[in-house]
């Protein structure tokens, strides 16, 4: 019986999952979208059975594809979305929604454990630079003071990695990757804060097990797997972030990488052996997928601000793709190769939904600066992929503060399907870019790498990462362009710091 490795990414607004072979070919892959629940500003929930009913359609439709025999599936391994909460009973049942990441509705219990702690122990005890509405820490604490009825009847409080694994073995356990932004759990001991705990009102008991990650968690249920349609003998693992996963899934496992991805969200990593702090405290710490590794890890509005413009502004692209088939987004691409580098100085700031780390702003705006009668549509679409670049660049100049040096780049998710946003990306930077062939499912692939390695597939991680990850396609910086993208660089930097009163004022509006 052929091994085969299923990984598993959880994500926002989909799942994905796709089956491995033992050298990293991929086999066969689904998705399956679900949609959130918004009924109000600031609130944004799910219901936290959409996410097994998800993995159970991909299933299907992998085995109806007739390529993969999901019975000689072994083990399984995640990649999740980080700070999705979700409140249990004491069968592991669910009493609410699951709270998603992005939900805001906490901000005044934010400021509370602001109030109480500091930002500045918040950053030297979980490695996060502030307490903010979108941490599990600060969700907690809402359900304390607004359902205190359902809060004396949570018995667990997991993240979805957590609920998710206990739905497949019955064990609740969490990992640090997931942990590290809760901000009720210590980065340097790798323990729980017990002081933040006793401030919300909790103990240990109501919390999983700690383990690391691509650990063997035990055997499927014997009823799971028959639902899953998979071996009765398959393992589970405990995943990572999907960040993390990505990460690894793009090969970014030693010094001197740096991995982004262009998605919905614009997210940055880069792994080292140390924990380190940045000294500015702008750039957040996170625990890594390997143990006793850390990673500076950060994301803000990306892909996101492409798409509004397209939805908004190329009706004529989205037109022809209905007509053609042609990608809209490979339409934009085109438009914006006629552009020169640095858009005719046109400049965007792409902050649709705030910006993050390392300058935080939740009240940040878009902006469009530096327009005038000779730029049209396909200068726009130019200057939001270069500003993307710039905030890479950006990312960069933090992590060289901190004294971690960056020689490549690894590039993964939508933004890396665009050669001529790679090229821009590597002009902006300076840096060497590489397209591995898993660019697209790096996330499944990094949750494989680690399952396989749980289960003694590989002899470590490193090893794994050699054996399955390939680099598909190298971007060498342009030094002209690279000279042209310095200085819109410093007009990037420089407008984002004139408008921080008109963001003020607007969030006193």
């Amino acid at each position: 019986m052929e091994k085969l490795i299923l990984g598993v990414d959880i994500g926002t607004t989909s799942l994905k999952a796709a089956v491995f072979d033992l050298q990293g070919v991929q086999l066969a892959s689904a998705v399956v979208e679900y949609t959130l629940l918004t009924p109000e500003l600031n609130v944004v929930e799910a219901p936290c059975g959409v996410y097994l009913d998800s993995l159970k359609k991909c299933l299907d439709i992998i085995r109806g594809k007739g390529t993969v025999d999901t019975q000689n599936i072994c083990v399984i391994g995640f990649s999740v979305q980080g700070e999705t909460l979700c409140f249990l009973d004491h069968d592991g049942a669910p009493l609410r929604n699951a709270i998603v990441w992005m939900d805001n509705r906490a901000s005044d219990q934010a400021e509370q454990l602001r109030a109480q702690f500091g930002d500045e122990l918040c950053y030297q005890v979980t490695g996060q630079v502030s307490f903010e509405a979108c941490w599990p820490a600060a969700k907690i604490l809402w359900v304390r003071e607004h359902e205190p009825e359902l809060f004396a009847r949570t018995a667990h409080f997991a993240l979805l990695e957590d609920y998710f694994i206990y739905q497949l073995t019955g064990r609740l356990v969490a990992e640090g990757s997931l942990l590290t932004s809760t901000e009720y759990w210590d980065i340097r001991t790798k323990r729980y804060w017990p002081e933040m705990l006793a401030f919300l009102g909790i103990d240990e008991s109501r919390l999983p097990e700690i383990r690391e990650s691509g650990e063997l968690v035990g055997t499927i249920l014997p009823q799971m797997a028959a639902e899953l349609g998979i071996s009765p003998q398959a393992q589970v693992t405990t995943g990572c972030l999907d960040q993390a996963a990505g990460a690894i899934g793009v090969g970014n496992i030693r010094p001197g990488i740096f991995s982004e991805n262009i998605g919905a969200a614009l997210a940055i990593c880069v792994p080292t052996k140390t924990l380190t702090y940045d000294p500015n405290r702008q750039m957040p710490v996170h625990y890594f997928a390997l143990p006793d590794t850390y990673m500076m890890h950060t994301f803000t509005t990306g892909g996101m601000c492409l798409r509004w413009f397209r939805d908004a502004f190329c009706q004529s692209e989205i037109g022809l793709q209905d007509a053609t088939g042609l990608d809209s987004y490979y339409l934009m691409d085109r438009e914006a190769e006629r552009i020169p580098a640095g858009s005719d100085g046109l400049i965007t700031l792409p902050h649709l939904q705030g910006s993050m780390a390392p300058d935080v702003n939740l009240n940040a705006k878009g902006i469009f600066y530096g327009a005038t009668l000779k730029h049209g549509k396909a200068h726009f679409i130019r200057s939001i992929m270069e500003s993307l670049g710039y905030l890479i660049c950006r990312n960069l100049e933090a992590i060289d503060a901190m004294g971690l040096e960056v020689a490549q780049i690894r590039t993964m998710g939508g933004g890396s399907k665009s050669d001529l946003w790679n090229q821009i990306k590597a002009d902006i930077t300076g840096k060497t870019l590489h397209v591995t062939y898993s660019s697209q499912d790096t996330a499944c692939l990094g949750a494989a790498i680690l399952a396989g390695t749980a289960v003694g597939s590989f002899e470590s991680v490193e090893a794994a990462v050699d054996a399955m990850v390939r680099v598909k396609k190298t971007f060498e910086p342009d030094p002209v362009k690279h000279a042209i993208y310095e200085k819109q660089y410093r007009k990037f930097k420089l407008l984002f710091q004139s408008v921080q009163e008109l963001y003020r004022l607007d969030a006193e509006d």
